[in-house]
């Protein structure tokens, strides 16, 4: 490692995977590297939809102990989800999914109290069913809510993990419907008049706040030599990504983040709480170095990615590579190795027999695994080189809108599953693309074909 470099790890939890990252930042250059990604798939309880927190937390060591040495760490996750914890911080129960119906009718009984138009000038939030605001509400009377002494956001529950500090970094907690953007603090009222105990909160941290060291037993459970110290970051993954985006100062920009959600805005330096923005459904979220992300939810790979996980558990075989990590019950079977180039044809989409485990198709040869770092000079002069510290940033998918109308044509013949491949048109129009939609043996002829003028899909 050269003079002057430094090691950092990201800790980036999704809707549906996790990873951790390494940057190395060094005098005018960036590496980032990926040390370890796992799966994130939540638990249907009898009670509810949960997602596995501990697994979660077990993923985040494996990726510490893969990241090795480091001088400093962040965690960033999605929004609005909690953990709960007793008097003595333990866990009462795996986190609710934002996705549990428990909200489904409790916007009327927070709009009897606090009007949306009120509400949405006091926060600056649009309406979501599955903001913490309503999960609280959703939440009243029952044991678990009753018992605890502590809310922590679920990157807070995971840095509490690692160091036995606890806060509530801003960013994330303007997601949940309870901070005033223009104080940059709790919005007692509407809290007051729903009834929703902001004393469960730990105390506010900002992005750049020390966030405590790594626990002597997460020290030997990752390897890692102490001490190591834990920064807060823009815990809220989209406040971390829009902190990376590379503009000058004064520069007037829009973002699109990609994920499981895309979420598209802008960086403002004041929050827009008109009635033409709440009808439009635009929010108005904190950022790094007390910006407004001003921007609205839309459709992002939720879709694509439910189409994913049916199509990998039905009879059909997918010709797309399953995360590292991936597990199934079930008779096993291993998906075909990713073709290296679009050329390569994908394999049939054939049903695969019954039988005992181990007895599927057989195990592809093992390809080396792709690098996944990426270098480049760091942007001086630009605002990222006025933040101070480490900031997560998720990258934003680079998946193009060719493999969602691939998928549009494949979901044209239900209810048999089908599989995509992408192969390029003719060498004179480079930006051609030609899908085709291979169904299960079926009376209907086996190919439909159909051309789009869309950019080939990229791939990380």
């Amino acid at each position: 490692m050269s003079e002057g470099t430094k090691t950092f790890a990201a800790v980036d939890l999704g809707a549906s995977n996790g990873r951790v990252m390494v940057g190395r930042v060094g005098p005018g250059t960036l590496h980032l590297s990926r040390a370890h990604r796992f799966p994130n798939r939540p638990v249907r309880l009898p009670e509810g939809l949960r997602w596995d927190i501990l697994g979660l937390y077990d993923g985040v060591l494996d990726g510490l102990r893969a990241a090795g040495p480091v001088d400093s760490l962040g965690i960033d996750s999605w929004a609005v989800d909690y953990g709960l914890l007793d008097a003595e911080g333990a866990l009462l129960g795996n986190p609710v999914h934002y996705r549990d119906p428990r909200t489904d009718a409790v916007a009327e009984k927070v709009w009897a109290t606090v009007p949306p138009d009120e509400l949405y000038r006091a926060t600056g939030i649009q309406h979501a069913p599955f903001n913490t605001l309503c999960q609280l509400v959703a939440a009243q009377g029952t044991p678990q809510l009753a018992a605890a002494k502590r809310l922590l956001l679920i990157p807070d529950l995971i840095a509490y993990w690692l160091t036995g500090e606890q806060g509530t970094e801003l960013t994330n907690a303007s997601t949940t419907q309870l901070i005033d953007p223009r104080t940059r603090d709790w919005a007692v009222g509407p809290a007051r008049r729903l009834s929703i105990e902001l004393g469960l909160f730990a105390p506010l941290r900002r992005p750049g706040d020390p966030a405590g060291l790594l626990l002597p037993h997460v020290l030997e459970a990752t390897g890692l030599g102490g001490p190591v110290p834990v920064t807060t970051v823009g815990s809220h993954d989209t406040a971390s990504a829009v902190a990376a985006v590379p503009a000058r100062p004064g520069e007037r920009f829009a973002y699109l983040c990609t994920g499981t959600w895309s979420l598209a805005g802008l960086e403002l330096d004041a929050p827009v709480t008109t009635d033409a923005s709440r009808a439009a459904n635009f929010t108005n979220e904190l950022g790094v170095d007390g910006t407004i992300r001003f921007l609205r939810n839309i459709m992002g790979m939720w879709l694509l990615q439910e189409c994913m996980r049916t199509w990998g558990e039905s009879d059909i075989a997918p010709c797309w590579p399953k995360p590292p990590g991936f597990r199934r019950c079930g008779p096993s079977w291993t998906p075909p190795t990713r073709p290296s180039s679009p050329r390569e044809p994908c394999p049939d989409a054939s049903p695969r027999p019954a039988g005992p485990p181990g007895s599927g198709p057989p195990r592809p040869a093992a390809r080396p695994p792709a690098a996944s770092s990426t270098r480049w000079p760091s942007p001086t002069g630009t605002r990222s080189a006025r933040r101070s510290g480490w900031r997560t940033a998720r990258s934003t998918s680079c998946t193009s809108s060719a493999a969602v109308r691939a998928t549009r044509c494949c979901a044209s013949s239900p209810p048999m599953p089908a599989v995509c491949r992408w192969s390029p048109g003719p060498p004179r129009r480079p930006r051609s693309a030609t899908y085709s939609c291979r169904h299960a043996p079926t009376d209907r002829p086996a190919t439909a074909r159909r051309s789009v003028n869309s950019s080939p899909p990229h791939s990380r």
